[in-house]
């Protein structure tokens, strides 16, 4: 039995994971799916002083107050920022860390450092015209290439979020880079530069395995038995 603390990016919640969570619940696994603070069920806490930094704690303190160990860590999307800084927080509880179609910062480096310069614009443009100079509305489940039949479902459980969330650099020690088991799955049918070039650069380095499921972003949504393996293989 492995532990799993399941990480969603952004507009997203802890529901985006079910589908995964019951396969590893069935299986034997304990599952976190925590929804982090402004999103989803935790929407009514939104405000701008929800960051970066905020989801990162919301992480570790959920490593730390559940003492949880060897911890299977995994991240989609933005969530790669947060699982990123939760490890570097609490390195020792990590047994291995999965980033799904997800940044992989270092110290200093914000989400929005390597986003393509026409969606930096169109954030900003957003938060300007309709979210009151601090938020983004979600990004239509369309966009990131998830299936059709659960397009409607991804919508309606999709939430604003904090533009800070993306701006605030990541503060790294260096002790996540002692985590020896890393794994990085690329959804490749979903076009997106900032996530090819983790998979340039990670792709020569031996201390990760890099793969690609033929899936849109989402692709917890899309493909959860193949997604299920590869989380099961980090635990080994």
């Amino acid at each position: 039995m492995a532990t799993f603390v399941l990480v969603h990016g952004a507009w997203h919640g802890g529901w985006c994971w079910r589908r995964v969570a019951n396969r590893l619940r069935a299986a034997g696994h304990d599952v976190y799916t925590p929804t982090l603070t402004g999103l989803a069920d935790r929407s009514h806490l939104l405000s701008p002083s929800v960051r970066l930094q905020t989801h990162i704690l919301d992480i570790a303190n959920l490593l730390s107050w559940e003492d949880l160990e060897s911890v299977v860590l995994c991240g989609h999307s933005y969530g790669g920022m947060v699982i990123t800084g939760a490890a570097d927080r609490e390195a020792r509880r990590i047994k291995s860390l999965v980033y799904v179609d997800a940044f992989v910062p270092s110290d200093g480096e914000s989400a929005m450092d390597s986003r393509p310069p026409e969606r930096v614009e169109l954030a900003f443009e957003q938060i300007r015209s309709v979210g009151e100079g601090w938020w983004m509305p979600p990004t239509p489940a369309a966009s990131f290439r998830v299936n059709e039949a659960d397009q409607a479902w991804v919508d309606a459980k999709c939430t604003n979020f904090p533009i800070s969330c993306f701006t605030q650099p990541v503060r790294l020690t260096g002790a996540v880079d002692g985590i020896s088991g890393k794994y990085y799955v690329r959804a490749g049918g979903y076009k997106a530069p900032q996530f090819d070039a983790c998979v340039e650069k990670l792709s020569g380095d031996p201390d990760w395995d890099v793969r690609s499921l033929p899936c849109g972003h989402d692709i917890m949504v899309d493909m959860p038995d193949e997604l299920t393996a590869v989380l099961e293989e980090a635990c080994q």
